[in-house]
């Protein structure tokens, strides 16, 4: 009896192992954008403008990624031309991708340049975050090549 209790227990210990050893694997900011019920306007758009692939690269590359809650702030007209839109759209998330690992700690009050060349501007107060007019709500989403920071705002890149 205690030799199967043992063995059931054993047999227990390594289900649960094999389980975390699973879920420990470090998924893309891609992935980790995709996956999150939060963010699906945000992966759906991604994918729209072709950019899942280099969002699913070496990195490092933080995404400023906003919520659904920040796509539906948006007027639906102005949401249906930027979704019809492809360079615009590029334009517009490419506007919240940092070529850096920027987790919450790691960020320092200032300009950061976007993949579109121009800058935000982060700050910094304790655990508060803004980058530009958006509040962080959910940070420091590890990835395998970078990190994802859930912003409460679409940001519009500078006319130019």
């Amino acid at each position: 009896m205690k030799h199967r209790a043992l063995l059931n227990l054993t047999v227990s210990a390594l289900v649960m192992t094999a389980g975390w050893a699973h879920s420990a694997q470090a998924e893309t900011v891609m992935e980790t954008i995709a996956h999150n019920p939060n963010l699906t306007t945000a992966a759906k758009l991604i994918q729209d403008a072709g950019l899942a692939d280099s969002l699913g690269g070496a990195g490092p590359v933080t995404v400023f990624a906003p919520s659904n809650a920040a796509f539906s702030a948006i007027p639906a007209g102005k949401l249906a031309e930027l979704a019809g839109n492809k360079e615009m759209l590029k334009a517009v998330l490419n506007y919240h991708v940092v070529a850096a690992n920027l987790t919450s700690d790691a960020i320092n009050n200032g300009p950061q340049k976007t993949a579109t060349g121009d800058s935000i501007s982060l700050y910094k107060a304790g655990t508060f975050l803004t980058v530009e007019s958006a509040v962080v709500t959910q940070a420091d989403l590890k990835a395998s090549n970078g990190v994802v920071q859930v912003i409460d705002t679409v940001l519009m890149p500078p006319k130019k």
